[in-house]
């Protein structure tokens, strides 16, 4: 993805409301779990702030209230995802896929954008006790 528009949308296109559907494929626990709710972009002066919300279900477990923040920025012709601290997560780049490095776990992503303004985002995250595949689906809310 890049800033002039030619692989995706643009940071402001991201701009409001989506609702949010996520699935979560743990094969460590051989569970499956689901998440619905919401995100947010707000303008906050550097870009963009998301916040999501919303409700995170596991079959036996009883649901719970869950939220996460991060920044937005552009920078160069890239998406750059930052945690709420100002670490950086990812870059959303013209491949629409990155990947980050938590010691010692590793979490790769895809995003799709064919259908904008439905769009995915795609998690596969390994590690010595962490081995899931969780697909985000936003849609404008």
């Amino acid at each position: 993805m890049t800033q002039d528009g030619t692989d995706g949308p643009v940071l402001g296109d991201f701009t409001g409301l989506w609702r949010l559907e996520r699935q979560i494929e743990d094969r460590r626990a051989g569970a499956q779990g689901a998440f619905t709710g919401q995100a947010q972009f707000t303008p906050d002066g550097a870009g963009l702030r998301y916040t999501e919300e919303g409700t995170l279900s596991f079959p036996g477990m009883a649901p719970m209230q869950a939220t996460r923040s991060y920044l937005w920025r552009v920078q160069s012709d890239e998406i750059a995802v930052f945690f709420e601290d100002g670490r950086r997560f990812h870059v959303i780049g013209a491949a629409g896929q990155d990947r980050h490095w938590c010691d010692p776990d590793t979490y790769r992503v895809r995003y799709g954008f064919a259908d904008w303004p439905v769009w995915t985002a795609r998690w596969q995250v390994s590690g010595p006790r962490k081995d899931y595949t969780m697909t985000s689906t936003y849609r404008r809310g």
